[in-house]
């Protein structure tokens, strides 16, 4: 269906028929331009309504809204809208809660932290290699857990993390419960606290792609202080090795630390003898009497390697 509305030429002398607006062209005919319906009129559209210079509005039309320059002219679209005022940002992020993940930092999402599954198994001679691991390192005080679980950490080819249960209970400052004064309810509960938050940041470590480190002196006759907790907090594929050397070494390291770190004679032959227990646990156990920090280390590399292809029963 077409629709042709003709214009009235200035100073003519009645309105010209227009065809119903239902109306069709009689078979066989062709619409006809303007120019051949209105001799005397220029080639070109004239504009719709007489008088208006060509260009301008329709008169009455609302201000500030452009109109078709001729009948089926699309309308002109609205100019692109300035720059934002002050203190509008250019690009507003998503707001939270509107499809955002909570567990982001900044535009970094965080995978949540899951247990920790047992590591594929690598080459032996390789050591660990770039495997990820949960390693829990075990032994009595002033068998050099700390000191050799943070050099192990550093000499890795990937990215691992440290985390010593001894440094996480002293975050208490006020109020904190010195195991050296009494094992009593308040150094136990935040004894399991310290524990768990070990866990809680290793898993987190791990479900980025870090590997984790962890040294506490558990005891194999004490559940409250066993492997268990460890395994509920951390995941069925923590790594435990024992590192147990001969008391007469634990005892002079003990003698060379200071502060509340430092124990009694008594006490660490006490506490070593109690650790004597993970013989026959199915754990790997270092005798690093005889070695320094970096011989420890490699031993370690290679004894989670072999673990890493055949896991402990624990």
């Amino acid at each position: 269906m077409q629709i042709v509305q003709a214009a009235v030429p200035p100073g003519g002398g009645g309105n010209p028929p227009v065809p119903p607006l239902g109306g069709a062209p009689a078979p066989g005919a062709h619409p006809q331009p303007y120019a051949a319906q209105h001799p005397g009129a220029p080639g070109g559209l004239q504009p719709q309504h007489p008088g208006a210079p060509a260009g301008q509005p329709h008169p009455g039309a609302p201000a500030g809204q452009p109109q078709p320059s001729h009948p089926g002219a699309p309308a002109q679209q609205p100019p692109h809208p300035g720059p934002p005022s002050a203190g509008q940002s250019q690009h507003p992020g998503p707001a939270w809660g509107s499809g955002m993940p909570r567990d982001t930092t900044g535009h970094i999402p965080l995978p949540p932290g899951g247990p920790v599954a047992v590591p594929a198994p690598a080459p032996v001679e390789l050591g660990t290699g770039s495997a990820t691991l949960a390693v829990l390192l075990i032994g009595p005080a002033g068998a050099g857990k700390t000191t050799v679980a943070r050099h192990w950490a550093r000499s890795r080819r990937v990215p691992t993390a440290h985390i010593s249960l001894d440094d996480v209970r002293e975050w208490v400052c006020s109020g904190f419960a010195d195991p050296q004064a009494g094992w009593n309810e308040h150094s136990e509960a935040q004894y399991r606290l310290a524990r768990r938050t070990c866990g809680f940041a290793a898993r987190n470590f791990l479900a980025n792609g870090i590997s984790c480190i962890l040294d506490d002196a558990v005891f194999p006759d004490r559940p409250v202080v066993g492997l268990g907790g460890w395994k509920r907090h951390v995941g069925p594929g923590l790594l435990p090795v024992v590192l147990l050397p001969g008391l007469e070494i634990v005892l002079e390291r003990n003698a060379e630390r200071s502060g509340n770190r430092r124990l009694s004679d008594e006490e660490v032959a006490s506490i070593h003898g109690r650790m004597a227990g993970w013989y026959g646990s199915g754990l790997p156990i270092i005798d690093n009497s005889k070695y320094d920090v970096e011989t420890t280390a490699r031993v370690l590399d290679d004894v989670l390697a072999r673990s890493i292809a055949s896991p402990p029963s624990w």
